[in-house]
């Protein structure tokens, strides 16, 4: 029979009760419900500097360059900003899938994001028979509205996929969704098949290049117990988005030096943005480089150029969905 403690045992350290935390101190670092708050105050205050560009971006590009004022610019901008990103969340998804290969990945946004890009398409619909003062099924009868129409339905059948347990089909709607984009984007009666077969390669590549890596930062963060192997999935994706920043580079400039003639290069509202659009790019590309160098070196933080790249990506998708609403400049040129 073993003996009980003693009056002296008990008053030893290890039998009184515990002090109460006093919590963390004035220099320590914040604790997770502070950390969740800080980046959704972040996320909100971005939102709200998307939604302030989408619809007063255009009207001060075009400041003192004497072209016409396209109606409805800004609401115009922000539903096609909605269709892009829609576009990246899901196809980046696909991708980010794949390069995750095995073990944990996050929750899916796919069909979310198929069912907001048919709300962004069908919105253009209805804000084309406004501006134009057509039924919706006179606009049916124009080209632009049967393509937004055909976008939306792309987008409602790529969900469908995703409802149907068949995620990967959703590449064929998708496809069409960003063929129907391109045909849209180039009416002009010049080379518009050249056009749109550019517009196709380039916006394919500018949604896997930012929504795969907005995939990839979640997969890394789930995975954050491995470093190792959240670092091998940003490896993989580095491999991918150097050849996606090639498409990229190669179709945008061929298509200013079809759209922008020199000498409009600064007077016209496409030149300015364009101009801000390849900074940007060229700064992504910069933070890009710097995290794949990081990797290299194993050595650092390799996530934070890579969360720093993703913002700036998303400008430039922003930028890119002015650039469809701001004037044709072929037509401004002076030769």
């Amino acid at each position: 029979m073993l003996p009980g403690p003693s009056a002296k045992d008990t008053s030893t350290p290890a039998a009184r009760p515990a002090a109460p935390d006093p919590g963390p101190g004035p220099g320590s670092a914040p604790g997770p419900g502070r950390g969740s708050a800080r980046t959704a105050g972040l996320v909100a205050g971005g939102a709200l500097v998307a939604l302030l560009v989408a619809l007063f971006g255009a009207g001060v590009a075009a400041r003192g360059t004497g072209e016409l004022r396209i109606p409805a610019a800004g609401a115009t901008t922000a539903l096609r900003t909605v269709v892009f990103a829609a576009l990246a969340l899901h196809l980046g998804e696909l991708a980010g899938v794949r390069l995750a290969r095995t073990g944990p990945v996050p929750r899916s946004l796919a069909s979310a994001a198929a069912l907001t890009g048919a709300a962004g398409a069908a919105g253009q619909i209805v804000l084309l028979a406004g501006v134009s003062g057509l039924d919706i099924t006179d606009v049916y009868g124009t080209v632009e509205g049967r393509l937004l129409l055909v976008m939306a339905n792309g987008f409602l059948l790529a969900a469908g996929c995703v409802a149907l347990r068949r995620p990967g089909l959703a590449v064929l709607p998708l496809a069409v969704v960003i063929g129907a984009e391109a045909l849209r984007a180039h009416p002009e009666p010049y080379t518009p098949m050249l056009g749109a077969a550019l517009t196709v390669v380039h916006l394919s590549a500018a949604a896997l290049w930012c929504g795969g890596l907005l995939h990839v930062l979640g997969t890394m963060w789930l995975r954050r117990a491995d470093p190792a192997g959240a670092r091998a999935v940003l490896a993989r994706y580095a491999r991918l988005a150097g050849w996606l920043l090639a498409a990229l580079v190669t179709t945008g400039t061929v298509s200013t030096l079809r759209r922008l003639p020199v000498d409009v290069v600064l007077t016209t509202a496409y030149g300015r943005v364009l101009i801000a659009k390849l900074l940007l790019v060229a700064l992504a590309a910069g933070l890009a480089l710097a995290a794949r160098g990081r990797l290299r070196a194993a050595r650092g933080d390799a996530t934070a150029p890579a969360h720093a790249e993703l913002a700036v990506l998303a400008l430039v998708l922003l930028l890119s969905a002015i650039l469809t609403v701001v004037p044709d400049p072929h037509w401004l040129s002076v030769r």
